[in-house]
C-alpha cells in the first residue's frame, strides 16, 4: 500500500472515531492534499482491499476491522498523557494505605469513568504457586474456619459447619496431617485423585475429617481459578454502536473474555470482535495491558468498547494505569519484604544476645 492510501485510511479512521458516521472524500480533503476524484478512487481501492466498506451506495466509507487493525498497528499517532493527567490518575488510584484489592478496584473504576467504556480486570493464574500455610481454626460450636495461604500471597478462607464438635486429638491430628501432606505442595497438583488419596489416608479419622478436607479442596479450586471484575457496564448498554441483547448475553457469559486475557500477560494487546469468535459483542474491541507484582504477573486491566475507540488516547491511558499498578504493588511487596527482613534480623539478634554471641 502506497503512502497516499495509508494517509487516506488514517484520515477516514480518525474522522470515523470522532463522528461515528461514514466519511466522504470532501472530508478527507481536509487531511490530504489531493483532488476529490483522486481520493474517491483511492477509497474505492481501499474498499476492494478490505480496509474500508460503504454501508450505503450514496454514503461515504467506514473502516472495517482490517482497517482498524492497520490503523492501530501502523498508522495511529499516540497522544501522550500530560503531567496534569498523570497526577489526576494518581489521585484517583487512592492513597498508599489502600489494600491491593482496593487499588485494583479504584483503577478499574477510574479507567471506566475516564474513557466512558467498560473496564475489565482479570487476575492471572500463577504457575507453580505453593501452599505456604493451611490451617483449621475452631471458631464456635461446630464451626471451623479453613485458611489457605499460597506462596504468591493469595489468602483464602471458608467457614465450615460440622454436625459434631471435633476433639483436641482430632484437631491436632488434622493440623499435623495437613502440614505434612499439603504444605509446600503446588496448588495445581491438587487434583481429584490426590484428594481421594488424602481422604483414604486419614484412616480412622476419615469419617470425621473428610468434610473439612472437601472444603479445603474447594479453596484450592478457587485459588487456581481466574477472577474477573467489570466496571462501567452501563457504558456498554448506552452505546449506540451495540445491540443490547448482545450486551446482556455478554454479561451472562462474561467469563468467556478471560480467554483473551490469557494472551495479554506478555504486553499490551488490542483485539477486535471479528478476530475473536468467543466474544459475544459484535463491532467491539478490547484493549488490555498486564500489571505485575514484583517479578510475577498479577493480572491485566483492560477496556471493552466499540471498534471506533480513541486508541491514540486510550492506549496511553492503559499503559499508564498498568505501570502505576505495577509500581504500587511492587513497592508494597518490597516494603513487606523489608519488614520481614527486619523482623528476622531482630529475632536473630535477640537469640544471639541470649547466647552471649
Amino acid at each position: 500500500m502506497d503512502s497516499r492510501k495509508l494517509k487516506i485510511l488514517q484520515a477516514v479512521v480518525d474522522e470515523y472515531i470522532v463522528t461515528g458516521e461514514p466519511v466522504g472524500s470532501k472530508t478527507v480533503m481536509n487531511h490530504i492534499k489531493a483532488s476529490s476524484a483522486t481520493i474517491r478512487n483511492e477509497m474505492a481501492e481501499l474498499e476492494k482491499q478490505g480496509y474500508l466498506e460503504q454501508p450505503h451506495t450514496s454514503a461515504g466509507r467506514i473502516p472495517t476491522y482490517k482497517g482498524f487493525r492497520m490503523y492501530v498497528d501502523l498508522l495511529m499517532e499516540r497522544n501522550p498523557l500530560s503531567d496534569d493527567e498523570k497526577k489526576f490518575i494518581d489521585r484517583m488510584l487512592g492513597d498508599e494505605t489502600a489494600t491491593e484489592e482496593e487499588l485494583v478496584n479504584s483503577a478499574s473504576l477510574a479507567l471506566s469513568q475516564l474513557t466512558q467504556c467498560a473496564s475489565v480486570v482479570a487476575s492471572s493464574t500463577p504457575k507453580f504457586s505453593l501452599i505456604s500455610k493451611v490451617e483449621v481454626i475452631p471458631t464456635g460450636k461446630r464451626m471451623y474456619v479453613i485458611l489457605m495461604i499460597t506462596s504468591n500471597g493469595k489468602i483464602k478462607n471458608k467457614v465450615c459447619r460440622l454436625e459434631f464438635d471435633l476433639t483436641n486429638e482430632q484437631l491436632d491430628f488434622l493440623g499435623n496431617y495437613l502440614e505434612e501432606n499439603l504444605q509446600g505442595v503446588s496448588v495445581d497438583d491438587l487434583s481429584d485423585e490426590v484428594f481421594d488419596k488424602l481422604k483414604t489416608a486419614l484412616g480412622t479419622y476419615m469419617v470425621s475429617l473428610t468434610p473439612l478436607l472437601n472444603e479445603l479442596f474447594s479453596l484450592a479450586k478457587e485459588i487456581t481459578a481466574q477472577d474477573i471484575m467489570i466496571k462501567g457496564e452501563k457504558n456498554l448498554l448506552t452505546c449506540k454502536d451495540f445491540n443490547q441483547n448482545e450486551i446482556i448475553d455478554f454479561f451472562d457469559h462474561r467469563q468467556e473474555v478471560l480467554k483473551f486475557f490469557d494472551h495479554t500477560f506478555s504486553g499490551l494487546e488490542v483485539s477486535f470482535s471479528p478476530e475473536n469468535d468467543s466474544f459475544a459483542i459484535h463491532n467491539s474491541s478490547i484493549i488490555a495491558a498486564p500489571f505485575k507484582k514484583g517479578n510475577q504477573n498479577a493480572g491485566a486491566i483492560g477496556l471493552i468498547g466499540p471498534m471506533r475507540l480513541d486508541y491514540s488516547k486510550f492506549i496511553p491511558y492503559l499503559e499508564y494505569f498498568s505501570q502505576r499498578i505495577t509500581d504500587l504493588l511492587s513497592q508494597r511487596e518490597m516494603e513487606s519484604y523489608g519488614e520481614d527482613f527486619d523482623e528476622n534480623n531482630n529475632t536473630k539478634a535477640i537469640e544471639e544476645d541470649k547466647n552471649g554471641t
